[in-house]
């Protein structure tokens, strides 16, 4: 069996890096500067990204979940530092969220390849 280099998993999953080999990028440029293309399996260990049709239904819970925590935490320094009313605190959240939306979006596909090789590892 081919030993691969490895990084800690909090460092692989910041960095977008194949969860088997964390050699290769997941994605063709980073998350945090755009929209980037995903690729569709891992160029060093040949690992499938994208297993079956709807693999990412997943991450769009763990999005939904980032993006509750993300509302939340804004709206609640508004509500901490402002004294407009909670659904003025809440749009603004909501609104200066927008631009999060993509990054957040990407970063739970991250998060879901990486926890479905936790559960279910595909062998090389």
């Amino acid at each position: 069996m081919e030993q691969f280099p490895r990084t800690t998993v909090l460092a692989g999953i910041f960095q977008q890096l194949c969860p088997r080999c964390r050699s290769a990028k997941i994605f063709c440029s980073s998350i945090y500067l755009g929209f980037p293309r995903m690729r569709h399996d891992c160029p060093v260990c040949n690992l499938k990204f994208e297993r079956e049709e709807g693999y990412f239904l997943g991450a769009m819970y763990i999005s939904y979940g980032l993006a509750l925590v993300t509302i939340g935490i804004l709206a609640l320094i508004f509500w901490l530092l402002t004294t407009w009313s909670i659904v003025k605190d809440v749009i603004w959240a909501v609104v200066l969220f927008l631009p999060l939306a993509v990054p957040i979006t990407l970063f739970a596909r991250v998060l879901w390849i990486y926890l479905d090789q936790a559960i279910d590892p595909e062998r090389v």
